[in-house]
């Protein structure tokens, strides 16, 4: 198989365009990225540069109708692209993503549950259980640790889907606690219903502020019994990294580590998460990418 490098000018600019996008909007997967050959961070780069494209129109500022054809779209797009249809050469994101899966086995039909994700997004649903949430974070994230399975590589995918899939899960459920705030403020509530109900919390899209007043000591208990809910999930999911070459399992490892110390931070101090973003500082994480390279750790994650 010929390298990356040596594809023709058009494939190359469309895999810059691709890099370009996840160093300025996926910044804390950009550290694991980094860590990966030349062909695998090329490829991983045109996967989450479709996928931020995907999410960015369920985000969008269009009315709902109008994302929800957007994200019809992308479906088309995808379903064209998995049927071996050759990407249009005008759009760089498509023509790196093809191109990559062209190289590598990335299940590129798994973007269609990200599609539906988005759309569950769009229409603003809202979870009663955490069965019901579970299943929109395998939509959204599970697929992603699917497909970028693709391009790491393992000698037992079998064993190993399951298992990125879990790893999806527990980061967005990292990323569910961190934007309570934003999403709440947006007209969204991700939080199963019957965890909020179990401690005595509210959240109502619109009004007042979370964890304020009254609500301040049941949020902080929900946001604790929310980041021990993720770090099973991290468990399970980090037993996927002695399946992978060392590179990937590098890469994989300081993504995951990102995010694991970030759900520490926020499980020690859930009123800064209701007081707002809470980000890790650069410093923190090129160490976890350095460690993750080095091999000493799961990338401060858990046990």
């Amino acid at each position: 198989m010929s390298t990356i490098a040596a594809a023709g000018p058009e494939v190359r600019a469309a895999y810059r365009h691709c890099e370009q996008v996840t160093r300025t909007q996926a910044r804390n997967f950009a550290y694991g990225i980094a860590l990966l050959p030349g062909d695998k961070r090329r490829a991983l780069s045109a996967v989450y540069a479709y996928a931020r494209r995907i999410d960015d129109i369920g985000d969008g500022d269009l009315p709902a109708d109008l994302r929800l054809a957007g994200l019809a779209h992308a479906r088309t797009q995808i379903t064209d692209l998995a049927a071996g249809k050759p990407a249009p050469a005008d759009d760089p994101v498509l023509l790196a993503l093809a191109d990559a899966a062209s190289r590598f086995p990335v299940p590129v039909a798994a973007f269609g549950e990200l599609i539906e994700g988005c759309e569950a997004d769009v229409r603003g649903t809202t979870y009663p259980t955490f069965s019901d949430l579970e299943h929109y974070c395998r939509c959204v994230a599970g697929s992603i640790g699917r497909l970028s399975l693709g391009v790491f590589g393992c000698a037992d995918p079998a064993v190993a889907a399951p298992l990125a899939d879990a790893l999806g899960v527990a980061l967005q459920l990292t990323n569910i606690i961190r934007d309570i705030r934003e999403d709440l403020a947006n007209g969204r509530v991700y939080l199963p219903a019957e965890d909020l109900s179990k401690f005595g919390a509210e959240l109502r899209p619109g009004t007042g502020e979370p964890g304020t007043g009254e609500q301040a000591a049941p949020m902080a208990d929900l946001i604790r019994f929310e980041a021990e809910r993720a770090t099973d999930w991290y468990r399970q999911g980090l037993a996927l990294l002695p399946l992978l070459d060392w590179r990937s399992r590098a890469s994989t490892s300081a993504m995951a580590g990102i995010y694991f110390r970030l759900l520490r931070h926020m499980a020690a101090a859930p009123d800064r998460v209701l007081a707002g973003r809470m980000s890790l500082p650069a410093q923190e994480k090129l160490l976890v990418a350095a460690r993750s390279l080095a091999g000493l750790q799961p990338a401060g994650g858990p046990p």
